[in-house]
């Protein structure tokens, strides 16, 4: 009896002391009043302390900016970017900034590869940057990774399509590495923003033609796909014209001025064409068609008589150069032209130093003169005829034996059938007399 009464107690005393320590381990696990209040504010407090860190960081990093001491720079800058002082404030830090003035420091010292690491860095968290992405680029070409160069500049293009400083960079890249296929894209795409620019032209055809592709083939692929713009029908029809392919190059500049009637350049191409496959009566004919869209342009007068002179239509060629000289008194192309009409038309229908023929001679001459004095620096054929004046020209001999009707009027003029066309009368001289 005794020994259970005891045990009772035992156990009884054991259930008290587990309750207690219940109780105690209970007090332990529930935090004190008050608790998440003040670690909420000791984390404000790291915060607005780490704030202010950087801010004076970013201070600093710009006063030895500044100042190009880009040591110091560099370790301000490494030490913002340890402290992740672009995520906790981008206002004060931004990232962009960050990572593209650590880039410059580092390229100033000539450390370009340590640029590119910063570079990359920043991209990681700027991926759509535009101008990190320059200065990588850049930080390539000056460690001559060219192809990094290129990958860089070809995401640029894909980020900014419009940017036609992008476009003509890697144009020049491709083209210096030989991937001239690549260049071709490239080009393609700046004709696109720039369809008028002839310079652009010029460099998707040298791209053909060392890609060992004809560039006949390109311009009439795009005329084909654009024929209601005129100016790719002129581009062919300029290649069509240096390849000889005169019957072609005439067919699209056709089909150009039914487009354009007052383009001025297509007449001058069309005229070109039919010169050159020795349709003169066609080339005279579109330069007078050129004329009628400017009739002030004494030079389009000089070239419709140039081409009846060569068709040897004596008659048109006097007439128009007569008009180019009406247009342009002081200059001398003008009478320079009509003395050349007056000598080729005396070089091919002198008879044996006639009358007449000494007539033309002596205006030729004349007109060849007038030229010169009026500042003409081309050739003429002044000293020719003047070496050989008592054979060619007419003169004071000549005068004196002519009847006194003529005489009586001061003037002489042709009056055989070969010379019909020549309509002036050459003026007696005051030692004729």
């Amino acid at each position: 009896m005794v020994c259970e009464k005891e045990t009772k107690i035992i156990m009884k005393k054991i259930k008290m002391i587990s309750m207690a320590m219940g109780v105690l381990f209970l007090s332990m696990c529930v935090p004190p009043e008050g608790s998440d209040k003040v670690r909420g504010k000791d984390k404000a407090k790291l915060d607005s302390l780490r704030q202010l860190k950087c801010r004076q960081l970013m201070s600093s990093a710009a006063e030895y900016y500044r100042n190009e001491d880009w040591e110091q720079t560099v370790r301000i800058y490494k030490e913002i970017t340890l402290k992740n002082c672009d995520e906790l404030n981008p206002v004060y830090a931004p990232p962009k900034e960050i990572y593209q003035y650590y880039a410059i420091a580092y390229e100033k010292q000539g450390k370009f590869d340590s640029s590119e690491f910063v570079l990359l860095d920043g991209l990681q968290k700027l991926p759509d940057n535009v101008d990190l992405r320059k200065r990588l680029a850049y930080s390539y070409k000056k460690q001559g990774k060219k192809d990094k160069e290129i990958i860089e500049y070809e995401r640029l293009v894909d980020m900014a399509p419009e940017d036609f400083s992008f476009l003509s960079k890697l144009s020049k890249l491709h083209e210096g590495n030989e991937r001239y296929e690549d260049q071709i894209s490239v080009l393609e795409m700046m004709l696109k923003l720039k369809p008028e620019d002839e310079s652009i032209r010029g460099d998707l055809a040298t791209a053909y033609i060392n890609s060992g592709k004809d560039p006949i083939d390109l311009y009439r692929e795009q005329w084909a796909e654009n024929n209601e713009n005129p100016s790719y029908g002129q581009q062919l029809a300029k290649a069509l014209i240096k390849a000889t392919v005169y019957d072609e190059a005439a067919s699209v500049l056709n089909e150009v001025i039914r487009l354009d009637p007052t383009s001025k350049l297509s007449y001058r191409l069309l005229a070109d064409v039919c010169s050159s496959n020795n349709d003169l009566i066609a080339a005279a004919k579109a330069y007078e068609e050129l004329f009628k869209i400017d009739p002030r342009d004494y030079r389009v007068a000089i070239e419709i008589a140039k081409t009846y002179l060569y068709n040897t239509d004596y008659r048109k060629a006097l007439k128009w150069a007569d008009k180019s000289i009406v247009l342009n008194k002081k200059n001398g192309d003008g009478y320079a032209q009509k003395a050349r009409v007056y000598f080729d038309a005396w070089i091919n229908l002198n008879k044996g130093h006639s009358r007449d023929d000494k007539i033309v001679a002596k205006l030729a001459y004349d007109y060849f003169k007038k030229a010169e004095e009026k500042g003409y620096l081309e050739e003429t054929k002044t000293k020719y005829l003047q070496d050989r004046k008592s054979d060619f020209l007419y003169g004071r001999g000549d005068w004196h034996m002519e009847i006194s009707q003529v005489k009586s009027k001061n003037q002489v003029k042709t009056t055989t059938q070969p010379y019909d066309w020549v309509t002036e009368s050459l003026k007696a001289e005051a030692d004729w007399k």
